[in-house]
């Protein structure tokens, strides 16, 4: 969930024009006349991701769940993907049981570490995936030593 949750924040950050920007600061005038206001990238700004945090949970309903034949361990797959290409939903899992639990954990690790996830998606910064999900919050700890293809 932790792993599915990242992806979809990722994506939406990527969606947005690189040059559109947001005013941060201060709007009062100092004694000087001037302001303290700063123009920073609109998709990594606070504002915008709070405002992520709030509706990507919904998004949990658009996967699956797939079961490793050999290890048998769990995965959450996309049952719809982003573009628009087609999926290869052999040995997936779709139902309305796991997207609302996947949902309701989404929502759960969104709430609880949410100044993390804040913190390491407004910076570009690589492996956010495995920083919040495996090292600041052992959620998975075991997808450390397994290969990511999927999430």
């Amino acid at each position: 969930a932790c792993r599915a949750l990242v992806d979809e924040l990722e994506w939406e950050i990527a969606q947005v024009d690189p040059r559109k920007t947001i005013q941060m600061g201060s709007f009062r005038i100092n004694p000087d006349g001037s302001q303290s206001v700063v123009e920073v990238p609109y998709a990594r700004s606070e504002a915008h991701l709070t405002e992520l945090l709030e509706r990507v949970c919904e998004k949990m309903k658009e996967y699956g769940e797939k079961v490793d034949p050999g290890t048998h361990r769990k995965s959450y797959v996309r049952v719809i993907s982003q573009d628009g290409t087609k999926m290869d939903l052999s040995g997936v899992k779709v139902d309305g049981d796991v997207a609302a639990s996947l949902k309701f954990a989404c929502e759960s690790i969104a709430e609880e570490y949410e100044d993390e996830l804040l913190e390491l998606l407004s910076h570009e910064s690589d492996n956010v995936k495995d920083r919040l999900c495996s090292k600041r919050t052992d959620l998975c700890d075991h997808a450390l030593h397994i290969p990511h293809d999927e999430l």
